[in-house]
């Protein structure tokens, strides 16, 4: 969270597998209610519905106004960053992104459906919150998380964000953006992890907490049988692979351009992927994308003067 004359500026990275901030990160899960529910530890109320926070999982579609859950997962990020500061009143700026591809064609309506309140009242973990909206901005995904190190990428430089849902590359060159090299593809995590149920599925008839895999993809190891722990090895292995394939077809070569990966991703390639560690840099901070928001809105308000 950053200061900006007394405004707040808060960081928000949707992603389809957690939601993070600057300093908190949660599922990007939800079940509303109409009564109350009997588990309320991360019970969020408003407009008179109740919603378990982080709970279930976000399924993927390549437009997030759809419903209404990624405005309530906002409220919830909300409160989690300004928690971290003991704050329940704030006027609030909005830093949010969007993958590569989308943002030309999907920042206005993302913007109105941020902001379709200016006041907004709720509670969450049982505090009352009241928020002032004074605008949002919304930015490429990915790339906020290398923002502020542009001015190090020198030479030919490609940043690959693999997030829960998307896959997003951009050619940078000598700490510019090339906009004719920046592409979307549906190759997140979330298609390993489905790769691991059919193949653990096929092999023993049996599924596996989502819990497991997820371990096993940030650590590259779990307390499980090792036959079941080869399999799923095995599938994350294919799945990196399959990474640097389609970085391939995007014209990467190891030999002439520097690779930085940023998403939850990244762990997937450290701990299962064949690449030169010389030459390839994994940003493993999950909350990255969230602060390089910030650092951006920040950058833009100043130029501007403030909010208008």
């Amino acid at each position: 969270m950053k200061d900006h004359n007394g405004i707040k500026i808060i960081g928000i990275d949707h992603g389809y597998g957690n939601m993070k901030t600057a300093n908190a990160c949660f599922p990007t899960g939800l079940i509303d209610y109409d009564q109350e529910p009997t588990f309320k530890q991360n019970l969020l109320i408003y407009d008179g519905r109740y919603y378990t926070v982080g709970t279930g999982h976000k399924e993927f579609h390549g437009d997030k106004i759809l419903d209404e859950d990624y405005y309530v997962l906002t409220l919830a990020a909300l409160a989690r960053e300004l928690s971290t500061q003991n704050l329940t009143t704030a006027t609030v700026y909005l830093a949010a992104g969007l993958p590569l591809s989308w943002v030309s064609g999907q920042t206005a309506a993302f913007k109105d459906y941020l902001l379709r309140n200016k006041t907004v009242d709720f509670i969450f973990r049982g505090v009352n919150y009241h928020i002032n909206l004074a605008g949002a901005a919304v930015f490429p995904q990915g790339f906020a998380a290398v923002a502020d190190k542009l001015s190090t990428m020198a030479g030919v430089n490609l940043l690959c964000d693999i997030g829960n849902g998307t896959m997003n590359v951009l050619k940078i060159v000598d700490g510019q953006p090339d906009p004719r090299q920046m592409f979307t593809e549906k190759y997140g995590t979330n298609q390993c992890a489905i790769a691991v149920r059919e193949n653990l599925m096929r092999r023993f008839h049996t599924s596996v907490d989502d819990s497991i895999i997820n371990q096993v993809f940030r650590t590259g190891t779990a307390d499980i049988a090792p036959e079941y722990l080869t399999v799923i090895t095995d599938t994350a292995r294919e799945y990196t692979a399959g990474i640097f394939r389609l970085l391939r077809d995007h014209e990467y070569d190891p030999n002439l351009m520097r690779l930085h990966v940023v998403g939850g991703g990244g762990c997937l390639v450290k701990h299962f992927g064949e690449y030169d560690h010389d030459r390839v840099t994994i940003l493993e901070d999950i909350c990255a994308t969230a602060r390089g928001y910030e650092y951006m809105a920040e950058k833009v308000l100043r130029r501007s003067g403030g909010i208008r």
